[in-house]
Parts: structure tokens; C-alpha cells; sequence
């Protein structure tokens, strides 16, 4: 970590240029689709890459001494702040530079290293009803094979063992993902960046306003990153959740596309040598989402009440910080 802020101090004095705002997460709360909108505006730069993480990154974190992964590591390789900035070397000078990394938000170290790389950068959060928020963030673990247990009750039951290094899966490169419900405790999220802003550059999205009032809300971003608010905008909707349909072919799939074992780099580089990146792209990976993912299955209503019943606090807490009936809007008046 240490090596990483001094990167930081060395480009900062060098003046090269952080981003004006970030969007901190959550995942599967719309920052996708509002990345997607943000970066159309002709005002508005942001790099093709979505989810740099440079600010949550600790590749280097020790081993346990079991030899299993630390549950400190965050990400799986380095960047230097010089890497990190080249994501933005496009960006005109006149125009706003920003970008989105979900693990910003949970992340306890992000907020003050975005502070000290750049004092005056706005920080834009969108929170999203508990129970709904994990079993769509565990549909996505799974997706990206950061999950492999199916069952959401089970894979928040694994939380203590997962602490001390032990059933991590294998592409879980950021450990302290798995912990779910240190997820929903956005009034922790938020003072951190309240302590290293001002209350003015931070700015608190809620999940439904961004999906029943899609154009008012970003307007409302706009306005807040001192952008035309009347620009023409483009509905975005994007990173749906899916269920897996296929687990055994998607992993062999992953494991061509990052050539584990001889034979699959064998596969991966015949696929690559026989088929343009275009076909690949047009053409097969859309086929392996459709024979891979599917709809998800309904939600189980037993274990959204009790995980409800769970984090009704986090809820009032996060009502009584924003000033904002969350209670009501999110139907916890009946849960007990």
C-alpha cells in the first residue's frame, strides 16, 4: 500500500492529471448504465475501461500462514500511477475526467487516497435495497466466478471461515468481496468519504430514483459535476443480471480464454488463429452468453425476508444519515 501512495505522490507532484469525480459503487446498483450515460456527454471523458480499482488495489498483501490467500489482497496484479493515469491521456482539456470502480465505496482505504491524489474530486455513490442488492451482487460473483457456493444463505454463512483465508475460491482476487454483509453498511461506506470531502463533493444516489426517473437523475449528476444538464441523453441499460445456466462449460470456457493448462492454451491459440476478433466478437461470445447464462432463478422470499430481518438496521441507520424515509421506500415498515 505504501508503494502505491508514494506513486501517487510522485505523479501528483509531477502534476499529471487525476480524475475530477469517481463513482464510488455499488455494483448492481446502475453504475454501469450511468457510466455508459456519463461518458457520451461531450463535457465528460471517461476511459474505455470501466473498474480501474487503482485507488483498492493491494496485490501484495502476505500470504496466511496456512499458505492460503491473505484476506487483505485486493486485486491480483500492480499498476503504477503512470499506468493508471494513461486511461485518461485522451481527455480534451476543457472536459470533466472521471471513472467508475465499485470496490471504491467498500473499500476502507479508497477515500483517502482519492483525497490525497485529487482534494477536489466529486464522488458519486448509489445505494441499493439491501436483500435485493446481495442476491443480485451474488449473481454476479458467480458470473465472474469470484463465487462458486450457489446458494446465497450458504455463501453468507462462509463469511467467518472466509476471514481467516479459507473457502476462497480460486478467482476470488479481492477476498474481502465475499464478506456480503459488509456491503450493506453504507453508513460506514459514506463517512469515510465524508470524512475525506466535504459534504458538497459527495453526492448519494438511490437506486430506485435511478431506475423510475432515469434522465431526471442523471441531470442531477450533471448538474453536480458543473456540466450542460441539457445535453441530449441516452438511456443506457446495461449489466443486467443473469443466472448461470451452464457452470461446467462456462469454466472451460474461462479456462481456454486464459489459457490454464497446456491444452487449453493449445485451444486458445488455435481459436485465435483460426477466427478474427470480430467473428469472436460478433459471433461467439455472444453465443457462449446465450448457451451459458440465462434468466435467474425467482428469489427465494424466505431468505429476502430474513436477510430483511437482518439488515433493518443498516436501513434506519442509512435513513436517519440522508434524511430520507429509506424505510418506507425500501418496505421495511412491516419487517420485524
Amino acid at each position: 500500500m505504501a508503494e502505491l501512495d508514494q506513486s501517487v505522490a510522485a505523479s501528483t507532484i509531477v502534476q499529471q492529471r487525476f480524475p475530477d469525480f469517481y463513482i464510488v459503487g455499488h455494483s448492481k446498483c446502475g453504475t454501469t448504465a450511468l457510466y455508459e450515460m456519463l461518458r457520451r456527454h461531450p463535457q465528460i471523458f471517461m476511459p474505455e475501461l470501466k473498474e480501474p480499482m487503482f485507488f483498492a488495489r493491494n496485490p501484495d498483501a502476505p500470504t496466511l500462514t496456512t499458505g492460503a490467500k491473505s484476506f487483505e489482497q485486493t486485486g491480483r496484479r500492480r499498476e503504477t500511477a503512470d499506468d493508471y493515469l494513461s486511461l485518461f491521456r485522451d481527455a480534451e482539456r476543457d472536459q470533466r475526467v472521471g471513472e467508475a470502480s465499485t470496490f471504491y465505496l467498500w473499500s476502507h482505504s479508497a477515500p483517502a487516497r482519492i483525497a490525497r491524489a485529487q482534494p477536489a474530486a466529486r464522488i458519486i455513490a448509489i445505494l441499493r435495497e439491501p436483500a435485493s442488492f446481495l442476491r443480485s451482487l451474488h449473481l454476479q460473483m458467480l458470473q465472474n466466478h469470484a463465487e462458486v457456493e450457489k446458494d446465497l444463505r450458504k455463501a453468507i454463512s462462509l463469511e467467518s471461515e472466509r476471514r481467516e483465508g479459507r473457502s476462497i475460491p480460486r478467482h476470488a482476487y479481492w477476498p474481502g468481496a465475499l464478506i456480503y454483509s459488509e456491503r450493506v453498511k453504507y453508513v460506514d461506506q459514506l463517512r469515510r468519504y465524508h470524512a475525506a470531502f466535504g459534504p458538497e463533493q459527495v453526492l448519494v444516489l438511490i437506486y430506485d430514483d435511478f431506475r423510475r426517473e432515469n434522465e431526471e437523475t442523471v441531470r442531477r449528476v450533471l448538474r453536480f459535476l458543473e456540466v450542460d444538464e441539457t445535453a441530449q441523453l441516452q438511456v443506457v441499460d446495461a449489466n443486467p443480471t443473469v443466472g448461470l445456466r451452464a457452470r461446467r462449460l462456462d469454466t472451460l470456457v474461462r479456462d481456454v480464454r486464459e489459457g490454464r493448462g497446456p491444452v487449453s492454451r493449445t485451444v486458445r491459440g488455435a481459436v485465435r488463429g483460426l477466427t478474427p476478433w470480430r467473428l469472436r466478437n460478433d459471433v461467439f461470445y455472444p453465443l457462449r452468453r446465450r448457451l451459458v447464462y440465462g434468466s435467474p432463478q425467482p428469489p427465494d422470499e424466505a431468505l429476502m425476508l430474513e436477510l430483511r430481518r437482518r439488515f433493518r438496521g443498516e436501513v434506519l441507520a442509512a435513513s436517519e444519515y440522508l434524511n430520507r424515509d429509506l424505510v418506507a421506500l425500501w418496505g421495511y415498515d412491516d419487517v420485524e
